[in-house]
């Protein structure tokens, strides 16, 4: 692996910012394929798990940051492999909800305590105060490129400005 330092400042920190990216979402794709899972099942498996709510396809977009038709396409393949399941619009329920099966279940726990293990032991290099200072350099950084995709931030109905959104860890 190469450590790359250019002239210019800002492309040898971006270049490291992808690097560190994909070597952490790398780890994750090797220990969860004991269970059968990517990264991308593993949340959304973790997220049909444990959000507060109905979850839809949208929803699930907006958690993953991704374009709904990846979301799509991801929940398709799910749903052959039968851990996920779509209840189509009804009376009521205007928008398609997506549900865990029993299958779905049984490879979340084991998919969620990998991820767990993952975050747990990428960020134990780092105090608390780094990761702090980390927080803050990112979120600088993610509000910038929030802008210039003209979108705006906003965490599920029913949590307010600067709430924590709980999470079952």
């Amino acid at each position: 692996m190469y450590d790359f330092r250019f002239e210019d400042e800002a492309l040898t920190t971006w270049t490291m910012l992808r690097q560190t990216w994909i070597a952490v979402n790398k780890v994750a794709e090797l220990k969860l394929l004991k269970v059968g899972l990517t990264p991308e099942k593993a949340a959304v498996l973790w997220a049909c798990r444990d959000y507060p709510g109905t979850l839809i396809p949208a929803e699930i977009a907006r958690l993953m940051f991704r374009e709904n038709q990846t979301i799509a396409g991801l929940l398709n393949r799910m749903e052959k492999e039968g851990l996920v399941r779509r209840v189509p619009k009804r009376k009521g329920h205007p928008f398609t909800e997506v549900k865990i099966t029993d299958k779905g279940r049984k490879v979340c726990g084991p998919g969620v305590e990998i991820l767990k293990s993952t975050i747990t032991n990428s960020m134990s290099c780092l105090s608390h105060e780094q990761q702090e200072q980390l927080r803050k350099i990112l979120g600088v950084l993610r509000e910038k490129m929030l802008q210039d995709m003209h979108v705006e931030p906003r965490k599920p109905a029913g949590y307010g400005p600067g709430e924590p959104i709980p999470v079952k860890w």
